[in-house]
């Protein structure tokens, strides 16, 4: 069995749990440690359980637990050597269990299968995932300006994706808290993926394996559940025939012990 659990996701901390029969995996760890425990504890899950954390990128709202969590618990940390040259920075003198991949290659932790490939955002070299165990397979797709060819060809053979749905276009425009020279960055090729957009990748794969999607990252201020959920909604729709199931994941509390199959 396959698992995923959202623990949570949204501008201020983004983490979510892999499960199989045999080993237990942290996408990101953008919640505080403490948080991080309290949810693994509500599914269930002691922290030295964890077999280790993969993550997207180093932006505080996938990496900020790094610190803490690595002196408490010292879980090994996979990703790639430039993401990780920026996270030692910060605690130059807290040793790691770093564990390198390089971005495009293919990986694997105990059970689970990973391909990796690059993403589109302003990080050192962000990436995205395809997780395999036995015949299904789960999409890590989330902090990323557009979705290029080669994203597309690797999600296609996902069951399961989270995906972020990071902005309504017209409120993010609309937006006062938010210099001009903020919402382009957002908006821009190397930054998040609006409703919209997440829309059109997801449409893109309905006639692939694609089962179930789980919207994340949503802004606080620019973006709802509703308007998530409607916009992708909608674009399925109009394609025919929708079996899709969509889940929106939230910033306070764990989403649901998803299935990947």
């Amino acid at each position: 069995m396959f698992h995923v659990t959202v623990l949570g996701s949204g501008s201020a901390g983004n983490c979510a749990l892999v499960e199989t029969g045999n080993t237990r995996l942290l996408i990101d760890a953008g919640l505080s440690a403490r948080q991080t425990a309290l949810r693994l504890a509500q599914c269930g899950v002691n922290p030295l359980e964890i077999d280790g954390i993969v993550l997207t990128h180093e932006h505080g709202d996938h990496a900020a637990a790094i610190d803490v969590w690595c002196k408490q618990f010292g879980t090994p940390i996979y990703c790639n050597r430039l993401t990780a040259e920026v996270l030692q920075k910060s605690a130059p003198d807290l040793r790691k269990d770093w564990r390198f991949f390089v971005t495009g290659s293919d990986f694997t932790i105990k059970d689970v299968d990973f391909q990796s490939f690059p993403v589109p955002h302003d990080a050192v070299e962000p990436a995205g995932f395809v997780l395999h165990h036995g015949a299904t397979a789960l999409g890590v797709l989330t902090d990323l300006g557009f979705a290029t060819k080669l994203v597309y060809e690797r999600v296609r053979q996902v069951h399961t994706l989270l995906i972020e749905t990071n902005h309504d276009e017209k409120l993010l425009q609309n937006d006062v808290k938010r210099p001009w020279s903020v919402k382009q960055r957002i908006m821009s090729r190397h930054g998040h993926l609006s409703n919209a957009a997440a829309a059109g990748v997801l449409a893109e794969l309905l006639d692939h394996k694609l089962r179930r999607a789980v919207l994340g990252h949503l802004s606080r201020d620019c973006n709802s559940p509703e308007l998530a959920l409607g916009t992708v909604k909608a674009a399925l729709d109009a394609r025919g025939p929708n079996t899709v199931e969509l889940f929106c994941a939230g910033q306070r509390e764990i989403g649901p012990r998803l299935l990947v199959a």
